[in-house]
């Protein structure tokens, strides 16, 4: 049996060769190679977006705001764009191009936005939008993250008397057709079994003014929006915003849907502002702080260490030029809506979350 194993072997083995010998002599195609393990880099993982293309290759983005309305975006007396989301879209044309002004603005009503949005008038709006189910699953939007929590009220005048939006039974209220506004003011008054009389009017603008001309009893709309139309007013103290919030509105900014890259692009524009309040990141030290300090998660914001820019296909410095543009989220809120500014509106819920007290801002890391 030991002879006849060693037997077999060695015939085997000489079948196994000249079989190698036979394959030598024909044609042999490539051996497959094994899919390499090391992990594909971020700049071939990304696929480019259309968007962030026709923004370069424009040389400037085209940015939807709101067409007035102190504290978010408005013109002043020399014609210059101010405000909130007019600093958020200024950052956003920084972290692209490296310059805050290669951006161009276009004023846009309630109305008009959104069709402009998926039309490609403009490229994102950063234009106080409510982040809504209906909107992010079916009007073609991407929402890509909140800049501003807000809710609805109603603005009165003092001579009422009025403590409570429950008080207004039978009242005129001045309300914006085709919002989220004239949606939740129905909902409030039908829960409690409150009659009142809508006045509906076509934008915000013109229900301002409809109340001014007291053709109505209080005037609903975001809280920030009151307390922007309330500046406007001949006699602000005259007017007070009841403590009745009666909705949730994120306030965010909004791109079409399909771009996935383009939505991280704005997405991480914000959250780098909101992280360089964090991290005490100014606009007046961005440009030395990353080379300073100590911190790595400073050092990868601001494109000292890592190559975060580059897996949304901007440069290393494009958080550092974002905060240098206007600020940081601190900064920029501090400025439009307050103590610096005429709303002088406190941070509540836009606080950072790591604040006493604390707020629901909060930013996503970079790393």
């Amino acid at each position: 049996m030991r002879r006849w194993r060693a037997t077999a072997g060695v015939a085997a083995m000489l079948t196994l060769a000249t079989g190698a010998c036979q394959r030598s002599a024909e044609p042999q195609a490539p051996e497959p190679r094994e899919p390499s393990r090391q992990a594909p880099t971020a700049a071939t993982e990304a696929k480019s977006s259309p968007t962030l293309a026709a923004v370069r290759q424009r040389g400037r983005l085209n940015c939807g705001v709101h067409e007035g309305l102190v504290g978010f975006a408005y013109t002043d007396n020399r014609g210059a764009w101010r405000g909130f989301d007019v600093d958020f879209c200024r950052a956003t044309a920084a972290a692209i191009f490296g310059d805050p002004d290669a951006v161009r603005f276009v004023p846009l009503t309630t109305e008009q936005r959104f069709e402009a949005l998926r039309d490609g008038r403009v490229d994102v709006l950063w234009r106080n939008t409510s982040w809504t189910m209906s909107r992010d699953t079916g009007a073609q939007l991407s929402f890509a993250g909140i800049n501003y929590y807000d809710g609805q009220g109603f603005m009165v005048r003092r001579a009422l008397n009025l403590s409570s939006a429950a008080e207004l039974n039978g009242a005129r209220i001045c309300v914006q057709s085709g919002s989220t506004t004239e949606l939740n003011v129905e909902d409030y008054f039908r829960r409690r079994g409150i009659e009142y009389r809508p006045v509906v009017v076509a934008t915000e603008g013109e229900a301002r003014q409809a109340y001014a001309r007291e053709e109505c009893d209080a005037f609903t709309a975001d809280i920030s929006a009151l307390a922007a139309a309330r500046t406007t007013l001949p006699n602000p103290q005259q007017h007070v915003i009841l403590p009745d919030v009666i909705s949730k509105e994120p306030l965010g900014p909004v791109v079409r849907s399909g771009d996935d890259r383009w939505t991280a692009v704005i997405r991480w524009t914000l959250n780098a502002l909101i992280l360089a309040e964090e991290l005490g990141v100014t606009r007046a030290n961005a440009a030395d702080m990353g080379k300073n300090s100590a911190d790595p998660r400073v050092r990868r914001l601001l494109g000292d260490e890592g190559d975060f820019g580059p897996s949304l296909d901007l440069s290393r410095t494009w958080a550092k030029d974002a905060v240098s543009a206007g600020g940081n989220y601190g900064e920029i809120f501090n400025r439009n809506l307050g103590s610096q500014s005429s709303l002088d509106l406190e941070r509540g819920l836009n606080a950072q979350w790591s604040s006493r007290p604390s707020g629901l801002i909060y930013g996503l890391p970079v790393r």
